[in-house]
């Protein structure tokens, strides 16, 4: 079953979440890749907007090709690619970086210091490190930013949290917000719900950024991070019912575009949406 609650509009091309929308942990949500092959087959252009730090993104490629859905790396923008771009054009280098070893390799060109260092980072940069969160790693970040007041605390994310096969875990944003609160700090966000990562995903489409006109659609399942985020930069938020989705997110202020059981309404969503 489908909902809209807007007025069709022509639409020109799609931002997918990953988790939650093509798959929840390790399983593929049924009808998804078929939805994503429907896209390619049709010649709508789409990429994958997902706020994970805990994967490279060739290893998100392979887990979505292996799924039957059609991906190249192009067409996979994640916070870590983003903060690499940030940090590059401001003339940041040696960051602390709090992410799980295999992204880290992304920010290997930047010379990031040791994971024992608690002074002299270029700047401090919070991915979602998972159960490796302990006392001592977030202290240790709050001593990097203290002792160094020009380093930007660099967010990789805002999610507050994310469905996982035993149930909700805690995301990047809850650890950020402490460190913002304890050190006095404001993150900038280089990932969902920041305007300019909605911009990024636009420019990879090939449309232009800031359409501003709703004409390209992001699907997730989180109801700020994703819809609402997107309505703010100007794009139409499409939510799905499954993933993190509970069934009060249709309660609150945010008022998503549409409403899908799943991604694999898309298509059916998509030709009733925007006819011809």
């Amino acid at each position: 079953m489908t909902a809209s609650t807007s007025p069709a509009r022509p639409r020109r091309g799609v931002l997918l979440d990953l988790d939650g929308v093509v798959y929840v942990g390790h399983d593929p949500v049924p009808g998804a890749a078929d939805a994503i092959r429907w896209l390619a087959r049709e010649g709508v252009p789409y990429c994958f907007l997902t706020n994970t730090t805990s994967q490279p993104r060739q290893a998100i490629v392979d887990t979505l090709v292996g799924m039957g859905v059609p991906a190249r790396t192009e067409q996979v923008l994640t916070p870590a690619v983003a903060a690499v771009a940030w940090l590059r054009h401001h003339g940041i280098d040696r960051p602390a970086v709090f992410v799980p070893a295999a992204t880290a390799a992304e920010f290997a060109a930047l010379q990031p210091v040791a994971e024992d260092v608690e002074q002299g980072a270029g700047a401090v940069v919070i991915g979602d490190l998972g159960e490796g969160w302990d006392f001592p790693t977030l202290n240790r970040a709050l001593r990097l930013l203290v002792s160094g007041p020009t380093a930007p605390l660099v967010a990789l994310g805002m999610t507050r949290y994310w469905q996982a096969e035993d149930g909700l875990r805690l995301d990047a944003g809850a650890f950020v917000r402490a460190l913002e609160y304890a050190a006095g700090r404001t993150a900038v966000v280089l990932g969902k719900p920041d305007p300019a990562f909605f911009g990024a995903a636009v420019d990879a489409l090939g449309l232009e950024a800031g359409v501003g006109t709703g004409q390209v659609v992001m699907v997730g399942d989180d109801v700020r991070t994703d819809v609402a985020g997107a309505q703010a930069a100007g794009l139409t938020g499409v939510l799905v019912r499954t993933g993190k989705f509970a069934a009060s997110d249709l309660d609150g202020e945010v008022r998503p575009d549409a409403v899908l059981d799943s991604l694999a309404d898309l298509p059916e969503w998509w030709t009733g949406a925007a006819p011809g």
